[in-house]
């Protein structure tokens, strides 16, 4: 059996000693024309496309609603989504983050860290903070602008 294992595996083309062919360095040109082709997206568009929503769910809130808590808690949502998003671009966006790829992943590591626990911290503030509180009007705000990280993946991928 094991020898019909091996054969199989010597006929399926498999070969250890193909070698890949040598990486060719890019010449100054070729990297700017591939910077060019996929230019990176600022942290702060998204943050700016998180406030957009945000803006606009309140307004709604405020314009179809009567209710103020509604609208507080709405405005609430978007700030719980910006405010966390907005510290770990700032820390991603500093000199000492981009000293060394090390530096870069310890730093990812951290702000997202940081992130998740002000994001926690301020959801479990919402009840004292604002009264009267509509979970289902944060949680909704606060899904639709953390979506906008998809939005900037479809920005990107055009």
């Amino acid at each position: 059996m094991t020898q019909m294992i091996a054969r199989g595996a010597a006929n399926a083309g498999f070969d250890d000693e193909a070698e890949d062919p040598p990486i060719k360095p890019l010449t100054r040109d070729e990297a700017q024309a591939l910077r060019a082709k996929s230019p990176q997206l600022s942290p702060w568009r998204v943050i700016a496309a998180q406030v957009v929503v945000g803006v606009l769910m309140m307004l709604g809130a405020w314009c179809f609603s009567d209710q103020a808590g509604l609208v507080q808690s709405v405005l609430y949502g978007a700030i719980v989504a910006v405010l966390p998003g907005a510290l770990m671009a700032r820390g991603m966006t500093s000199r000492l983050s981009s000293l060394s790829v090390g530096a870069s992943v310890v730093s990812v590591m951290l702000w997202s860290m940081v992130k998740i626990g002000v994001s926690i911290a301020m959801l479990m503030l919402a009840p004292r903070l604002v009264q009267p509180l509509s979970w289902p009007a944060l949680l909704a705000t606060l899904v639709l602008c953390v979506q906008m990280y998809w939005v900037a993946l479809l920005w990107r991928g055009r």
